[in-house]
């Protein structure tokens, strides 16, 4: 792989995937980012990660939540970001399913401890059942990018002492 799309996957590799996130906002985002790779590439949604970040309030579920008919409209008609109607919609309502699961546990990361630990299946049984868009490879992904199911490194790869000094929820069993 050449630059700069090695140095963009490099990048996110090294810095960002099997890592855990804690703040809701960025576990949006990094769900919301997963839904919108399927049928891509992941290099297509890494080199529009601002566009998506800028079109969505920075992740703010709050907001995202709040989004009307019009916001809708700007969103599909954004070239930033990924135009598809299923997965724009899919953004907003799991934004307002996040709402809930922060009203019953407190918080979306807090919703993640409390069914931890689950197989790969029962995560994706879990996840069609609270959210839009949330296929097998979708949620596998996001359950590996934010460290809940090992796989995101092999023990091979340096990053992978890293991530375990990080302390994913995968060491957690």
């Amino acid at each position: 792989m050449k630059d700069p799309s090695r140095s963009l996957h490099q990048h996110y590799h090294d810095n960002h995937y099997g890592f855990p996130i804690h703040d809701d906002n960025e576990l949006f985002g990094r769900l919301l980012m997963e839904i919108n790779q399927a049928g891509l590439s992941w290099e297509t949604i890494l080199k529009k990660e601002k566009s998506f970040r800028k079109a969505y309030d920075d992740f703010n579920i709050e907001k995202v939540a709040a989004y009307s008919e019009t916001d809708r409209a700007r969103l599909l008609n954004d070239p930033g970001i990924i135009r598809n109607k299923l997965k724009v919609n899919a953004a907003i309502e799991n934004a307002k399913s996040i709402l809930e699961l922060q009203k019953e546990y407190g918080s979306f990361g807090k919703w993640l401890e409390h069914h931890h630990p689950k197989t790969k299946e029962e995560w994706v049984k879990l996840f069609k059942k609270t959210f839009r868009f949330t296929g097998g490879e979708i949620v596998n992904e996001f359950l590996m990018s934010i460290g809940y199911l090992p796989g995101a490194h092999s023990e091979t790869c340096p990053v992978h002492k890293e991530a375990v000094k990080a302390k994913p929820m995968w060491l957690k069993r």
